[in-house]
């Protein structure tokens, strides 16, 4: 991504609203809300999750009101709650005790109108007891009375929402059970109270399936919904993370206050054990900071003056003193919960075909079921009209497509969530299926294979000299140097603890290298040709240096008081995880590239090292947008894997960008999945788990597809002729429910997603 998409990006961010929906309970439900909403001045996208339900708004510069939002949920059938309220986190554990309560008052209605009627149908001494001691028409009139407070009672809300929308022309699922169950309650009710009105015969009662039927959905809605809360489990993780409360010095005091009254450049004290509460940076002290929780890094980090630290992550043995840099929304755990909930309530290109279909489905199935009706009362078995009933409503209940609306985002939502875990946030559905197809994998060099710091790797010393003595002088010459290669030197003497002498006419040699007075012995130290402009022979040692260029090292040469005295070669290291990564990439069937700003031999040698494919080096930032669209031939798909700032050009135009970096200075807006720590071996875990959810996804859409597809014309009938089988509209009502359930329990199985065994 750009910078001008990213700043695009931000804008649209800050007109933007999650907008929390009561009442979708279906596919069909999802494309009548996210018509309802664009059509409201002032929205220019609308987008609905119905494993979340939540909409996702994108707004102009004039952003409508919250009640121009309601009103039009309203008027769709639909509702938000209050404004105050919305941003409620545990609305799915609301509405599941919601569900359960309303399950458990119809199922205790129900069960009597069971017993009455299956008993009496099953077991002839209950037939007998019942016609004895109860007699037929009170029988009918009792279930009638328990029916009929199932129905307007938990059932109300099939009513209340599905019968306005049939009328304004746009069925669905309610509608398909008010009408199923509405019709076998009022065929009933003829058949109790006006029996005579009807054919001989044909006077049959089905409160019972209708009782049944609400209270099968109701329970089916009840485990949709815990499930359907454990996939949000991430973001309740996350938000978890956050302290409540920081020690904060005030006028010459530590108090404890609420985070939101913490202010940027607020001094905080953090004790050992102690959660790090906002973002900012360390004044004082030093400790281990375990940051597992947000970077999915194991290894706690060294953290002192002068380094950065983020909220949520825990202090643990030193006390640190923090100044408070990003609070709020800039924090970077709040930046991730953002971007999590982002990529939860995403769409897939695939959701849009779902999304299509469904929108005619619901009419469909009404049409079906009308024509089935039609066909069975006019040539089906006597008694036809009961039997005509029995399969509409049975072709009405099986049909809900509940299971078509699931199938896609409880996969995004359990996937991308299982990846925030590792520290893997995608920004959106399009990334996640992206991922999945690329063939091939970019790789810029410094800062993604290799560490991005130089080290000194190599110190062969002269006869005459200890390894020790030449590496102090070195050191004492580099002192105040700022290129790259003297600061590795000085770094490598201090963590040997060497004692670096007094230094004296410093003096820089311009391209070559330099010279110093090191307690009173002369040092120089460069390059081969500044050794050979000081007339000191380098041939004994030109075998060595040209090994040493070939593996990416770069040599410079000691000399003390005109004599050759050691070999230094400092090198940007390969990290640790990068060759388990690329194994892994190999494994998985990508080609592998490198494209660098370095030196071409450079890149070469880390090439060699590593085994991988093609090498594309010394190349500007530009110049790797055009080696993208090189790779890209062959209809060949690419991700560029890079630091998310100066490679954001090839981010942009690969078709996935993957950022990988800290997690603190990383540039979130800049890529389209983002890896919050260092590690390489992120990125084939990030494809495998892509992988992982498409398929998941594809396993889910097929059952929902099909089982809508084999059901329905069983549904209707079609085996009755040669096997006179026809389906009870109470199994179809606990086949419908558990349909659901299996999908939303298919998509947690993404919890157990593990990484690819080449990196294990």
């Amino acid at each position: 991504m750009s910078p001008s998409k990213a700043n695009i990006m931000s804008k649209d961010h800050a007109h933007a609203q999650r907008l929390p929906v009561i009442g979708m309970h279906c596919a069909s439900c999802v494309r009548r809300v996210e018509t309802a909403l664009a059509e409201v001045p002032g929205v220019q996208r609308a987008s609905v999750n119905l494993a979340t339900n939540e909409a996702s708004l994108q707004f102009g510069d004039a952003p409508p009101s919250f009640a121009a939002l309601r009103e039009a949920l309203t008027q769709a059938g639909y509702d938000t709650p209050a404004e105050d309220d919305a941003g409620h986190p545990h609305a799915q554990d609301d509405d599941a005790a919601a569900l359960t309560r309303q399950l458990i008052f119809a199922a205790a209605l129900t069960l009597p109108v069971f017993i009455l009627e299956m008993g009496a149908h099953l077991i002839p001494a209950v037939h007998h007891a019942i016609e004895a001691h109860i007699g037929r028409f009170n029988n009918q009139l009792i279930q009638f009375l328990l029916t009929s407070i199932v129905l307007f009672g938990p059932g109300r809300v099939f009513f209340r929402i599905g019968l306005p929308a049939l009328l304004r022309g746009a069925p669905e699922m309610n509608t398909l059970v008010a009408l199923g169950t509405g019709a076998a309650w009022s065929y009933s009710v003829v058949a109790t109270f006006a029996p005579g009105v009807m054919p001989e015969g044909t006077a049959n009662i089905y409160y019972e399936p209708a009782a049944v039927i609400v209270t099968l959905i109701l329970l089916g809605r009840v485990l949709e919904a815990r499930a359907k809360g454990r996939t949000g489990a991430a973001i309740e993780r996350l938000l978890g993370l956050q302290a409540k409360t920081a020690r904060v010095e005030r006028n010459d005091e530590v108090v404890e206050l609420a985070i939101t009254e913490v202010r940027p450049g607020d001094h905080i004290r953090v004790r050992p054990g102690e959660t790090i509460p906002v973002d900012g940076r360390v004044l004082e002290g030093e400790s281990h900071v375990d940051e597992a929780m947000i970077t999915g890094e194991p290894i706690p980090a060294s953290r002192g003056p002068g380094d950065r630290v983020v909220g949520g992550t825990i202090n643990q043995k030193g006390s640190l003193l923090v100044k408070a840099t990003d609070l709020g929304e800039d924090a970077v755990l709040a930046r991730i919960v953002d971007m999590v909930r982002q990529a939860q309530g995403a769409k897939l290109p695939i959701q849009a075909l779902v999304d299509r279909v469904t929108g005619y489905f619901v009419p469909t199935v009404i049409a079906i079921a009308m024509v089935t009706a039609g066909i069975w009362w006019l040539s089906g078995p006597e008694p036809a009209l009961p039997m005509a009933l029995v399969v509409a409503v049975t072709v009405l209940i099986i049909a809900c497509p509940c299971a078509m609306g699931l199938a896609t985002p409880t996969s995004i939502m359990v996937g991308t969530g299982r990846g925030a875990d590792q520290g893997i946030l995608f920004r959106g559905g399009d990334a996640l299926q992206a991922l999945r197809d690329v063939d091939v994998v970019a790789l810029d060099k410094t800062g993604t294979l290799t560490a991005g710091r130089p080290t000194l790797t190599d110190l062969e010393v002269f006869e005459g000299f200890t390894a020790d003595q030449a590496l102090a002088l070195a050191a004492a010459a580099e002192r105040d140097a700022e290129h790259p290669i003297g600061v590795a030197i000085v770094e490598a003497a201090r963590e040997r603890g060497l004692k670096m002498g007094k230094t004296e006419a410093f003096e820089t040699v311009t391209g070559l290298g330099l010279c110093a007075t090191v307690d009173g012995q002369r040092v120089e130290l460069g390059t081969t040709r500044y050794m050979q402009q000081l007339r000191l022979d380098t041939e004994v040692c030109r075998e060595r240096l040209t090994a040493l260029a070939e593996e990416a090292r770069t040599p410079v040469l000691l000399a003390v008081d005109g004599q050759l005295a050691a070999i230094l070669a400092v090198a940007d290291p390969i990290k640790e995880g990068t060759p388990a990564a690329i194994r892994a990439l190999h494994d998985m069937g990508l080609h592998v590239a490198i494209l660098s700003g370095d030196h071409q031999r450079t890149a070469d040698a880390i090439a060699r090292e590593l085994g991988i494919d093609e090498v594309m080096a010394e190349l500007m930032p530009e110049d790797k947008v055009s080696a993208i669209d090189r790779l890209r031939e062959g209809h060949r798909r690419v991700a560029f894997v890079g630091d998310g700032i100066n490679d954001a050009p090839a981010l942009a135009a690969a078709d996935v960008g993957i950022a990988i970096g800290s997690g603190t200075d990383i540039a979130i807006e800049s890529a389209d999945v983002v890896l919050m720590s260092g590690d390489l071996r992120n990125v084939p875990i990030a494809i495998a788990l892509s992988r992982a959810t498409m398929r998941n996804i594809k396993q889910n859409l097929f059952w929902a597809f099909a089982y809508n597809s084999a059901l329905i014309p069983v549904a209707a009938g079609l085996l009755y002729p040669a096997f006179g089988i026809l389906l009870s509209p109470m199994l179809a009502a606990a086949a419908m429910a558990l349909s659901s359930v299996f999908v939303v329990s298919n998509a947690l199985r993404l919890k157990r997603f593990t990484t690819p065994l080449a990196l294990a």
